[in-house]
């Protein structure tokens, strides 16, 4: 084998593994957000089997699907992707924005009653001003 066949063959087996686990990822978010393959299908705009096989590892998500994966999934892309964060520029969180990050991972039912909570609490404090 040559140099080149090998190294081609190294990066392909690399992004089998990264397929691999970028569709297991996309599984468990989708199920945490309590939907089935139809339905994030219907949402991306493809098939229920092509969500199986992002799942599976035997289809490739492309670079232009991940944003819009991300926002349906309630995850950055680098959290999709499973890339490392990098180092925090100004120190740790807010308290609020790592709540707000906590709750993009709830099940979609419980991050409407939150939702519901919070626009009661604001019209309350709408209505005192």
């Amino acid at each position: 084998m040559t140099e080149l066949s090998t190294c081609l063959a190294a990066m392909s087996n690399n992004d089998q593994g990264f397929f691999e686990a970028l569709g297991q990822r996309i599984a468990d978010l989708r199920k945490a957000q309590e939907l089935t393959q139809t339905e994030l299908g219907k949402l991306l705009g493809v098939s229920q089997q092509t969500i199986n096989s992002f799942e599976k590892g035997r289809r490739r998500v492309t670079a232009s699907a991940l944003p819009e994966l991300s926002r349906i999934l309630g995850v950055s892309v680098e959290n999709l992707i499973g890339a490392e964060p990098g180092p925090a520029k100004r120190g740790p969180k807010p308290r609020l924005q790592q709540q707000l990050e906590e709750l993009s991972r709830l099940p979609k039912p419980k991050q409407r009653f939150i939702s519901e909570m919070i626009d009661t609490v604001l019209q309350q404090e709408g209505q005192r001003g």
